[in-house]
């Protein structure tokens, strides 16, 4: 009989989506295995080509302790063999407590080894290389179950047609996606320069701009009211329309955020500009080569990176990002597309 494996990544964005690979080479190679991601409604669609695939969501109301406690109930109930915690903060460590109490089935617990020690070196500066990759270590946590799986043979995503949709942009052309925002200011190319980004592409390309809603959704109204061939992706479509239209594109050009850990499922080219974080800290969307990260210059920034996440970023390196020149980030599009 296979075994039933309960996988917990509730959030980010960026972070689940780069379970995929993971996820979807494991179910491909181990089909006996059933498989439950507990994780949101919402963050689901992005396993949307991942056979097989039961959920268990996390929502709102299991916030609270008593919350929490109501969801290891529902866990127990659907009897787990063993339980991977992809995430590895304290609601799901509680989650699991909980899940100790009243469950004698679970054999054991595997639990993700973020690789703290070697991140704060990296910012301190003590050492300065390639750290693993979230991929990687997201597939290490499988290992200690004796699944063994080489990242290199996830199939990539297949495109999704959309021809029959009625989008402003023409899907006959070539088309750029443009992700400028981050979580974080240090983590955000300018919008002039995103702006010029995009007066030097839009004669060419289909310029498709992708965003979160409220302050990001009226600042890229404004950029498409300005710039021909450019259009709003952001709070008019779901996730899974934004993914269909994400596989159509030719290039991503993206922060350090989710939209290019989405287009590297697809098998897309994903540009990533990089500011007080990293490549070298394990986040760089999935397969994608080091020329594809684009980086402030270390002789000017020596230090970096200087954050992980782009949380409590020194003052002197928040506007590091921009310092990169916009013809470094076109001179790459020409040599991808």
């Amino acid at each position: 009989m296979g075994k039933h494996l309960l996988i917990i990544r509730l959030s980010s964005f960026g972070d689940v989506a780069m379970t995929v690979p993971v996820i979807g080479l494991l179910r491909s190679k181990h089909p006996e295995i059933k498989i439950t991601i507990l994780t949101t409604e919402f963050f689901s669609a992005l396993f949307s080509q991942v056979p097989n695939i039961n959920f268990i969501f996390f929502e709102p109301k299991h916030k609270t302790l008593s919350g929490l406690y109501s969801l290891s109930k529902d866990i127990n109930n659907l009897n787990p063999d063993y339980v991977l915690d992809l995430h590895n903060v304290l609601r799901t460590k509680l989650l699991r407590f909980f899940s100790a109490l009243s469950c004698n089935n679970i054999k054991a617990n595997f639990i993700l080894d973020k690789g703290r020690k070697e991140k704060k070196e990296l910012i301190k500066g003590v050492t300065f290389k390639q750290l693993k990759s979230m991929h990687q270590r997201y597939a290490d946590v499988l290992c200690r179950l004796n699944i063994k799986l080489d990242l290199r043979n996830f199939k990539y995503y297949k495109k999704i047609n959309i021809s029959n949709k009625n989008y402003n942009f023409n899907t006959q052309n070539k088309i750029i996606g443009i992700a400028p925002f981050a979580g974080h200011i240090c983590k955000e190319y300018s919008l002039t320069k995103i702006i010029e980004i995009i007066a030097f592409l839009n004669d060419t390309y289909e310029i498709l701009i992708f965003g979160g809603p409220g302050d990001e959704t009226k600042k890229i109204k404004e950029i498409c009211k300005t710039n021909k061939n450019t259009y709003n992706m952001s709070t008019d479509y779901s996730l899974e329309e934004q993914m269909g239209i994400i596989s159509n594109l030719d290039l991503m050009i993206s922060m350090d955020s989710a939209n290019g850990h989405i287009a590297s499922l697809f098998g897309i080219h994903v540009l990533t500009i990089w500011g007080a974080t990293h490549p070298f800290t394990g986040y760089a969307p999935y397969m994608q080569p080091e020329i594809n990260s684009i980086t402030p210059d270390i002789k000017s920034y020596p230090k970096l990176p200087v954050t992980i996440y782009g949380s409590n970023c020194p003052r002197d390196y928040l506007d590091a990002i921009n310092s990169i020149k916009t013809k470094t980030i076109l001179k790459r599009v020409e040599e991808l597309i």
